[in-house]
């Protein structure tokens, strides 16, 4: 009779892991593309950082591409925390999304980890169009949400790609306080609510103490 303690099996199926190893594993492969770059970082290169067996990581995000588009979308959800841009005063929101995104594209380390061209900027571009352009139309709310959130986006997108991706010479050398100056009324503007139109607005003339 064989009286050793039984050996627990591994249990079958993908590893379920939890919220704190992936956070370890975004932290991790952070680190290791701001020092040996995108090329130079392997996902077993990031599972030894980690502590954790490599097929973890192939679970949790597929490949290399997936988890540098994870550090990078923790990167932008760190500076455009989207519900304290949105949650303060609304006089005042076109100030703070262009200060969230100043500031993004003025850290060091975001800056660098952009370099990497192609992968960046669908990333960069999935976060405006995901929750950026999402968040905004649910924040707005009303008909015309998703026409004002849209401008809203265009502009901002437009700033990124004229100061910091394709930078030209006038935009690149404003401030960031400046860059607030000058796009403020626009995003104002963008924000506001669509005035109605067509048999809309006959009908409420219709009302109107000055009509016939």
């Amino acid at each position: 009779m064989n009286n050793s303690a039984p050996v627990t099996a591994r249990p079958r199926g993908r590893p379920r892991g939890n919220p704190p190893t992936r956070e370890s594993i975004v932290s991790a492969a952070r680190a290791l593309f701001l020092e040996r770059g995108y090329r130079g970082t392997t996902l077993r290169a990031v599972a030894g950082a980690v502590g954790v067996d490599p097929a973890l990581i192939a679970y949790h995000f597929g490949s290399k591409k997936s988890l540098f588009a994870d550090v990078m979308q923790f990167q932008c959800a760190n500076a455009l925390a989207v519900d304290d841009v949105l949650g303060g005063d609304p006089a005042t929101l076109p100030g703070r999304l262009i200060d969230a995104v100043t500031t993004l594209w003025e850290d060091a380390d975001f800056v660098q980890l952009t370099t990497r061209g192609e992968e960046a900027a669908e990333v960069i571009r999935e976060y405006l169009e995901r929750e950026l352009l999402a968040r905004l139309v649910e924040f707005l709310g009303g008909r015309d949400a998703t026409a004002r959130a849209t401008a809203v986006v265009t502009i901002l997108g437009g700033l990124i790609y004229t100061r910091y991706l394709n930078p030209l010479p006038t935009p690149a050398a404003l401030t960031p306080s400046e860059t607030r100056h000058v796009l403020t009324p626009a995003l104002r503007a963008a924000l506001a609510p669509r005035p109605r139109t067509g048999a809309t607005t006959g009908a409420g003339r219709r009302g109107s103490p000055t009509s016939g």
